[in-house]
């Protein structure tokens, strides 16, 4: 595990930003799970503003981790904040990019993406593997859609899933926790003070903490880099 701690969100977006167009340009297809949330959405801003000329966008694949069930033109669609952040600013071919279809059935959805991924990905004892999964995490110590009332959809046979947040009971599809952990490198980002309790609770496995998804993340073969403004990290020992 490897832990970057930086001033505020604006340079955790920076950093990552590099990070990625490093990774991104070695040799070969790369393909990158998103996440959603206002972190991402910075460093979208970032990426497409400092690094549009600097990386080979031809040769990246674009999915989600997950997405919430809503059209690709609602505001809460990851999709559509990446569009306006990101691919609106960059050419990226129309093909590249890989969207979970929110708009439709979250089962059937879940099904269908679960395929595209055994499809266009190499599979390590038969779960599709990323070249990099980029993942957030709540206050209530969730990742991807994996919410604590519901942990037990992370180690699902199926490739993706269908959660419901726990207040909204507003449905969501999501890769699982098995397809997280057989990535090549896993990211996450955390910023502001209100993830600290649960920022260190998961990097530290203190007690209880195996009940929040997050602390699952343990990738196989791969690495695992936190990202971390001082806030968020500001009760790590």
């Amino acid at each position: 595990m490897e832990i970057n701690v930086y001033k505020d969100k604006q340079e955790v977006a920076e950093q990552f930003s590099a990070y990625f167009a490093e990774t991104a340009n070695a040799d070969g297809v790369f393909h990158v799970a998103l996440s959603g949330g206002s972190t991402p959405k910075i460093v979208f801003d970032v990426l497409a503003e400092n690094f549009s000329n600097k990386i080979d966008w031809g040769k990246i694949h674009f999915y989600w981790g997950d997405e919430r069930c809503v059209p690709p033109t609602d505001d809460q669609s990851n999709y559509k904040m990446t569009v306006e952040h990101l691919f609106s600013k960059i050419q990226v071919p129309k093909e590249n990019i890989h969207r979970i279809l929110g708009e439709n059935d979250p089962h059937s959805e879940a099904m269908r993406y679960a395929n595209l991924l055994e499809i266009n990905l190499d599979r390590v004892e038969e779960i599709p593997q990323f070249d990099l999964v980029i993942l957030g995490m709540g206050d209530d110590g969730h990742t991807a859609s994996i919410f604590p009332h519901e942990i037990d959809l992370w180690d699902e046979a199926d490739h993706c899933v269908v959660a419901r947040h726990p207040e909204s009971g507003q449905r969501r599809v999501s890769i699982n926790g098995k397809v997280i952990n057989q990535a090549k490198e896993v990211v996450f980002l955390v910023t502001g003070a209100s993830k600290k309790e649960k920022v260190k609770s998961v990097i530290e496995r203190k007690s209880g903490s195996e009940k929040y998804p997050a602390t699952l993340v343990n990738p196989k073969s791969g690495k695992l880099i936190w990202f971390l403004d001082k806030d968020a990290a500001s009760q790590l020992d």
